[in-house]
């Protein structure tokens, strides 16, 4: 089951159904959050999906995720709409990945292997690349099974087959163990030299976009740098760091955009893209990039704090950008109860209530470039301070 394979080559379209559990930690309602979000990843690969199936559960079955009576009804979907594989909203084991192969007697997905290949797609640096195929490689090497006849490329010469079933699955494990030896050391060449380059930028502000993904930060990228950063309403449209300098009121900082963050996401990801977030780590501001008009905005705040802790950057100076004021605003004036409709001071008070100081907030429409230069005095103003704490002289000079 190659990941590269996943992705239609020609225009065929594949078609998948969806499968998720409502258990005691996770709601109906937050299940179908998830399932809408699981489909946009799908649809992200141009993958359409037929179906949703979702199981009440005290707890995942450790056989097939679903329980019998789930999996036989799936089972007979597949089969008579002729689906060509099943993605699962949560990780699957090894076990669990081989039954329920033998049982649909198709190709299994789980959320964790999803991302990891919009991220194979998505990728165009060689430490891109590189990061995604270790992260890749690491993931696979526990769930290989015989259905899947991914590394067929990467064997070469005579005998290397070694008979079928359990020698085969040996093979490929003796090959994933070479390649994840030889990115690794790949990587720490890159590595290096990234760690040259970001200490030669250590005497100037670096400020950081960060953010869920699909929330505009992109966007926000072209319009504060006049750049041309691929942006798309497409999860993971940016999967490289991209760094652009700019220079304000003759003040120069580095602009980063990052990796998108999304619930779930791969723990083998995170370690392998560490490096690339080095960005986020080390820079001086964070701009915190919320997508307002969406529903789970709240939810999505807080899967980006976890990860800026996971990178050791929690207690980074952060002005939070709310884009999509626009629909915002729309979504209100749409609630006939004024009762229930809120003011941008309530959704404040209400996003940071548990706040000891409130912080930088700035309400944005990066597509319609509303308050945006406000947004420009924000961050000005934090640059300023950093600058002048980096260079302490710098206002008796006439010139930088």
């Amino acid at each position: 089951m190659a990941l590269e394979n996943f992705i239609s080559t020609d225009k065929v379209i594949e078609k998948a159904v969806l499968v998720a559990l409502t258990t005691a930690g996770q709601s109906a309602e937050r299940a179908r959050e998830y399932l809408d979000e699981l489909e946009f990843l799908a649809s992200t690969l141009g993958v359409q999906t037929l179906k949703t199936f979702t199981q009440k559960v005290d707890r995942p079955d450790p056989r097939t995720f679903v329980g019998k009576g789930k999996a036989d009804e799936i089972r007979e979907y597949v089969t008579a709409a002729r689906v060509d594989v099943v993605i699962f909203d949560d990780d699957l084991s090894p076990s669990q990945l081989r039954n329920l192969e033998k049982l649909f007697k198709c190709r299994i997905y789980d959320r964790s292997l999803l991302i990891l290949d919009i991220f194979l797609q998505r990728a165009q640096t060689a430490q891109a690349k590189t990061q995604v195929e270790l992260a890749r490689y690491q993931y696979l090497m526990p769930r290989l099974t015989r259905m899947w006849t991914h590394l067929e490329r990467q064997r070469g010469g005579t005998g290397t087959r070694g008979g079928a079933g359990e020698k085969e699955i040996e093979t490929d494990k003796r090959v994933i163990r070479e390649q994840i030896t030889l990115l690794k050391q790949k990587l720490q060449k890159i590595d290096k030299q990234s760690a040259t380059q970001r200490k030669a930028r250590q005497n100037i502000v670096r400020v950081a976009l960060v953010g869920y993904t699909n929330v505009g930060k992109s966007t926000l990228m072209n319009l504060l740098t006049k750049s041309n950063v691929h942006a798309e309403n497409k999860l993971f449209a940016t999967v490289d760091a991209t760094v652009r300098k700019v220079v304000w009121e003759n003040i120069p900082f580095l602009l980063s955009d990052t990796v998108g963050f999304i619930r779930k996401l791969p723990h083998h990801l995170i370690e392998s893209f560490k490096s690339t977030l080095e960005e986020v780590k080390e820079s001086d501001i964070l701009l915190h990039v919320v997508d307002l008009s969406h529903p789970a905005h709240a939810d999505h705040m807080d899967v980006v704090h976890q990860t800026l802790a996971e990178l050791g950057a929690a207690e980074k100076p952060v002005v939070y950008v709310f884009n999509k004021i626009d629909l915002w605003e729309t979504m209100q004036a749409d609630i006939e109860d004024e009762n229930e409709r809120q003011s941008l001071e309530g959704l404040r008070e209400s996003l940071f209530f548990d706040s000891d100081t409130r912080p930088d907030t700035v309400y944005v429409s990066a597509t319609r470039s509303m308050n945006i230069e406000e947004l420009r005095e924000v961050i000005m103003k934090r640059v300023k301070e950093r600058h002048y704490t980096i260079f302490p002289n710098y206002l008796k000079n006439e010139t930088y």
